[in-house]
């Protein structure tokens, strides 16, 4: 396997002067915040580093705003992640190789992105969110979208999206989450089982596609009809 893993820096809080300067200060200080397990406003991070609210909402005009620059840092090289494989199977493991022990470095910061996201859907439900604006998350989808590049022709559009669909469950701070919270494992322990997963669902898709293999069951293939008897069998929640 030949894997090209470009990291060009953080593009994202690059740059010189004094404006640079400042903003990379502000990111610093809210990574920092994040890090300590909080989620801080634009307000508190200002008072942080120590320089006025005015100058902070120049430069991140919502807390949405910031934290998706914070995390772009955090997230640093995995933004930049790139491979000259050509095998969809080898890209995908070499995607959750490398972005897992980096999203384990700033765990804290990317649990308390997942808290905000549950934080605004929660506000949002009960009307009382207002005009805040929404924490967008989208590094996922585009990630996999490359990694899956050489099965774009090789699935249907509709394939390849559910295939996608699929893969956003074992790649990401949410699947992190589980593994380590719900199933007891260390990070090396949840970054084999997410590429093993990642794997078996690639190769589900190719299989599916080629007609080597059929779905056995309505559950299997995600219909509700399915997923409502599979509830009424078990009598379960899943948490």
């Amino acid at each position: 396997m030949t894997v090209s893993r470009q990291v060009h820096g953080n593009t994202r809080a690059a740059g010189t002067g004094a404006r640079a300067r400042m903003k990379k200060r502000m990111l610093d200080t809210a990574m920092r915040l994040m890090e300590e397990g909080l989620i801080p406003s634009v307000s508190e991070v200002a008072e942080a580093a120590e320089v006025s609210r005015a100058t902070a909402y120049r430069y991140f005009p919502s807390q949405a705003a910031m934290i998706q620059e914070t995390v772009a840092q955090a997230l640093g090289p995995i933004l930049e992640w790139e491979s000259d494989s050509t095998q969809a199977e080898e890209r995908i493991a070499d995607l959750i190789d490398f972005a897992y022990p980096h999203i384990e470095t700033y765990e804290a910061t990317h649990r308390a992105v997942l808290m905000l996201a549950i934080d605004q859907w929660t506000r949002g439900k009960a009307g009382t969110l207002g005009n805040e604006a929404r924490l967008v998350r989208g590094n996922r989808k585009r990630l996999l979208n490359a990694a899956l590049k050489p099965l774009k022709n090789r699935l249907s559009p509709a394939e390849f999206d559910r295939l996608t669909q699929a893969l956003s469950l074992v790649f990401g701070t949410e699947a992190l989450v589980v593994l380590k919270d719900v199933s007891g494992l260390d990070g090396e322990e949840a970054r084999r089982v997410a590429i093993w997963a990642s794997l078996a669902l690639v190769r589900a898709a190719i299989a599916e596609s080629e007609g080597v293999g059929r779905p056995r069951s309505r559950r299997e293939a995600g219909t509700k009809s399915g997923m409502k008897t599979a509830r009424k069998r078990t009598g379960r929640t899943v948490n």
